[in-house]
């Protein structure tokens, strides 16, 4: 009888390994403490490599039943500039209600178990981000919410006052507004997210028609970057890796680490071996992200944007 393999963390890191897993012949126990599905903190975006992570999965068609938004284009507003592009291959908006409801349903129906606890240490770990050990004041926060309103096939990223808001279409007609910003500016604004979008007037233009459909969310404290202290388990998502979400590869991130991750453990993969995959693959968006964000935060960004190809952009911080 093949050996269980018990993942902590029901979220699409851990549904995708169970997936992946029981599509290699393995019994699986997901380990979930919290209610699912829930709406989190997450820009909703898919960017187009996820269609094959899916197919892969057998999951794509689940996908496209959910009514996902196709998005087309893609807008930068850094203060008064803005730049405007198409893009290479349509992307998709979908929410994460939506989305981890179907993953782990299908989980479910390839024979996963789903249990609060276990007595059995997890093999495999998506359990999400770290927290964050910068102190208090200096550390960032993330935020979101859902409006009503005309859709758009559009993906509008707005940056101000240190602030990253990201807005796209959702499944429904809904759209996500999602961010995040140093604490110290949202502390200035009592973490009042209505008041805090009003300081971009691009954002606030474009929210003018919308209405506000639910109360704001936040996280935080957040920290990039990635983390292999996990033991010797297979860490997967945001355990593994949490990248700068205006990369728009934090879901398709997921996915691909969870179906490594439950593959590696069904095969007995070296962990080793299974990092360096991970590595291979997320190893550019995680530079690219962390030489934006420094750029970001210096100020440069209002210079370099009349020079900076938004198509060159999208495409350096792509998976492979």
């Amino acid at each position: 009888m093949c050996k269980i393999i018990p993942i902590l963390g029901a979220g699409p890191a851990g549904s995708c390994a169970a997936i992946a897993a029981r599509r290699e012949g393995s019994p699986v126990r997901l380990i979930e403490k919290s209610k699912f599905p829930r709406h989190k903190v997450c820009g909703e975006f898919f960017s187009p490599e996820i269609e094959a992570e899916l197919t892969q999965l057998g999951v794509w068609d689940a996908f496209l039943a959910a009514g996902p938004t196709r998005i087309r284009r893609m807008k930068l507003h850094f203060g008064k500039r803005e730049k405007k592009s198409i893009l290479p291959e349509p992307a998709w908006g979908l929410s994460r209600y939506a989305f981890d409801a179907l993953l782990l349903a299908r989980a479910c129906a390839a024979g996963a178990e789903i249990v609060r606890e276990s007595d059995l240490s997890p093999i495999i770990t998506a359990s999400g981000r770290q927290p964050s050990p910068s102190p208090r004041g200096n550390r960032l926060f993330g935020f979101k919410t859902h409006f009503e309103g005309p859709p758009d096939d559009t993906v509008e990223l707005f940056f101000f006052d240190r602030c990253y808001v990201g807005v796209n279409t959702i499944e429904g007609g809904f759209t996500n507004v999602c961010g995040l910003g140093p604490e110290d500016l949202f502390r200035r604004f009592d973490f009042n997210f209505d008041a805090i979008v009003q300081q971009s007037p691009a954002l606030a233009e474009h929210l003018r028609p919308l209405r506000r459909s639910m109360g704001w969310l936040t996280t935080g404290p957040l920290q990039f970057g990635q983390s292999f202290s996990f033991g010797e388990t297979y860490p997967a998502g945001d355990a593994l890796s949490f990248v700068d979400p205006f990369t728009g590869t934090g879901l398709v991130a997921a996915v691909k680490t969870g179906s490594l991750a439950g593959m590696a453990a069904s095969q007995g993969t070296a962990r080793s071996e299974y990092l360096a995959q991970c590595r291979a693959s997320l190893g550019k968006p995680f530079e690219i992200a962390r030489i934006l964000r420094k750029v970001l935060n210096t100020g440069w960004a209002d210079a370099l944007v009349p020079v900076l190809p938004s198509r060159l952009l999208f495409a350096l911080t792509r998976p492979k």
